[in-house]
């Protein structure tokens, strides 16, 4: 079998190298596994130490799909293993070592370019958005779409949903709805909007740029080459539809904006009453959960929120609404979840503090994020 992640370099015109890392599991659309995880950290930690290494470029095989998100099937297997109310040890290494790669692309003291085509949503997400240039193309299909499996979005998604203009992010958050190239644009998710078919030139392109080996002026050139590229991008649904969702999402508590969600069905706007009608399939938990997450994580530093994002998501293993929800959606895909429990006035204060709770002894796995990388 080759190998879930791909690695080469290549030789520039100034004699620096770029690195490039491609996904590499399409016909799973680059679902993110432990050890595709696993591989892409330490090789990014290595180039960033390489005085060689001007920039990298992370990529995904196939024409579908960048990465469709987290391999979530595998976590479901594990918690049903272990049993109701028991933390899969396989939970708390997936989460600890996405969350810290997650952390390092932030973080990144080179250019990194993610070329981010088609279905790109969950952990997909998660490796874009961290990265300094994010491309993405005009038929991208983007979403953090948890709800449905009774997670939430994590991978730092509740942090930077909550910086999108006005409440559309805690919309997005609630719905899992399906944005496009021009509403990542437009919640500073992406840079640029390139056709997928333009990948093999903009490689040739950075190619043939001369590189300094210096972070702010190897940014503005990977910038300069990818502005020579560039196509429109969709119209943003979150720009044509803002009215409509302010209305929806325009108020102080869950409980109001779960009326106005559930009323927003009857939409003629078949996005919006599509996006209304997961919003009521999905997981009255996971709702509860990330709206507190938001809350939370207003001005929030990006290592912080990966702490507590962390317990929320081993929390969520051992709540019956994750295994449930991947079952549902992703196992039997009979589409018909039994959320426990199943209306969100019956989502106790008590639940949500219980999913938040440490569940590790002595320090906190993540804790030394910020100092580590």
């Amino acid at each position: 079998m080759s190998a879930p992640v791909i690695f080469s370099t290549f030789t520039t015109a100034s004699g620096h190298n770029f690195g490039h890392a491609a996904l590499n599991n399409p016909a799973a659309l680059n679902a993110l596994t432990l050890p595709m995880i696993d591989l892409l950290d330490p090789q990014l930690k290595s180039w960033a130490e390489d005085d060689s290494i001007a920039g990298v470029v992370l990529s995904a095989a196939g024409d579908k799909a960048f990465c469709a998100g987290g391999d979530v099937v595998s976590l479901h297997h594990a918690s049903k293993r272990v049993g109701a109310g028991v933390v899969p040890p396989e939970a708390e290494a997936f989460f600890e070592r996405e969350y810290r790669l997650d952390y390092r692309i932030h973080t990144y003291p080179k250019p990194i370019l993610c070329w981010a085509h088609g279905i790109v949503m969950g952990g997909g997400v998660g490796l874009m958005v961290g990265a300094s240039h994010r491309v993405v193309s005009p038929n991208a299909r983007i979403a953090m779409p948890e709800i449905h499996i009774g997670l939430y979005p994590d991978v730092a998604g509740t942090w930077f949903l909550h910086c999108m203009p006005e409440r559309t992010g805690l919309f997005l958050a609630l719905t899992g709805a399906i944005v496009n190239a021009g509403d990542a644009l437009l919640g500073k998710w992406a840079d640029a909007v390139i056709e997928h078919a333009q990948f093999s030139n903009v490689l040739h392109a950075i190619e043939n740029t001369s590189w300094q080996g210096e972070l702010k002026s190897d940014r503005e050139k990977l910038s300069t080459v990818l502005r020579q590229f560039e196509v429109n991008a969709p119209t943003p649904l979150l720009h044509t539809h803002a009215k409509e969702i302010d209305a929806v999402m325009n108020h102080d508590t869950l409980a109001e904006i779960d009326v106005s969600l559930r009323a927003l069905q009857q939409s003629e706007v078949a996005w919006l009453a599509k996006a209304a009608q997961a919003y009521a399939h999905g997981s009255p938990t996971s709702a509860a959960l990330s709206f507190e997450l938001m809350k939370r994580h207003a001005g929030a530093d990006l290592d912080d929120v990966l702490r507590l994002e962390y317990q929320a998501s081993v929390g969520c293993c051992v709540h019956p609404d994750f295994p449930e929800g991947v079952r549902a959606l992703l196992v039997d895909k009979d589409k018909s979840p039994k959320w426990n429990p199943g209306k969100l006035s019956e989502v106790s204060e008590a639940t949500i503090h219980d999913l938040l709770k440490p569940r590790f002894l002595g320090l906190h796995p993540l804790n030394d994020l910020s100092i580590s990388l």
